[in-house]
């Protein structure tokens, strides 16, 4: 089966089963979607949706947060993975911010902010300002590769061969549905992949193999 043929039903079967794609994480402005996900690396959504609400309580603005100290950031996302490192990110971001004039719609200019990749800004561009983009977390990369879509070793091969398989128009609604599909039905060890909705007709015979072997 071609990967265009793959991809259209792989489509169909994520539409049924996620026809809504909310975003998991608790924001209220581009602002703190940034710092949401921003916290969610190396972190499940749960955890920071429970630490966020102080979070912006004290701090739902760059100005609020640059007034913080690095050690109050630290001590209120402690639960968080890497929160020592991401506290300081996110007072050295909120400062930068400032002196940028704000939040903005600027690919170039959010990757120039700590702690802030290119997944991050895609994930804002995407969720906030709509614009078209194809963020590649693990659930992701894992999929695309189980199920053939992409041979891409690294999030910007998998993001350019994803991206080639979907319209623009759907680029935001799919990325979400992927990750639903992941998280739910489809975890990184001890899956089967060949009782698996997806992984059951998509998955290649080589990766059936090799995860089989794990």
């Amino acid at each position: 089966m071609k990967r265009s043929e793959k991809a259209e039903r792989i489509g169909l079967q994520l539409d049924e089963l996620y026809p809504e794609t909310p975003i998991p994480l608790h924001h209220s402005s581009a602002y703190t979607l940034l710092v949401a996900v921003m916290l969610s690396a190396q972190t499940t959504d749960k955890k920071v949706n429970q630490v966020t609400p102080e979070l912006f309580a004290k701090a739902s603005t760059e100005t609020e947060m640059a007034a913080l100290k690095v050690g109050e950031i630290q001590e209120i996302i402690r639960e968080i993975g890497l929160a020592p490192t991401k506290a300081k990110n996110l007072h050295r971001m909120a400062k930068q911010l400032i002196e940028g004039g704000g939040m903005r719609a600027d690919w170039e200019f959010l990757e120039s902010l700590a702690g802030v990749g290119h997944k991050t800004a895609s994930v804002v561009m995407a969720q906030w300002y709509g614009i078209p983009a194809f963020p590649v977390d693990t659930h992701i990369h894992r999929l695309a590769q189980r199920w053939g879509l992409s041979e891409g070793r690294n999030v910007v091969q998998v993001e350019k061969d994803l991206k080639a398989l979907w319209p623009e128009e759907l680029w935001i609604s799919r990325h979400l549905q992927i990750i639903f599909f992941g998280r739910e039905f489809c975890p990184a060890r001890s899956h089967d992949l060949a009782n698996c909705q997806i992984c059951g007709w998509a998955a290649t015979k080589k990766r059936i193999r090799d995860e089989a072997k794990r």
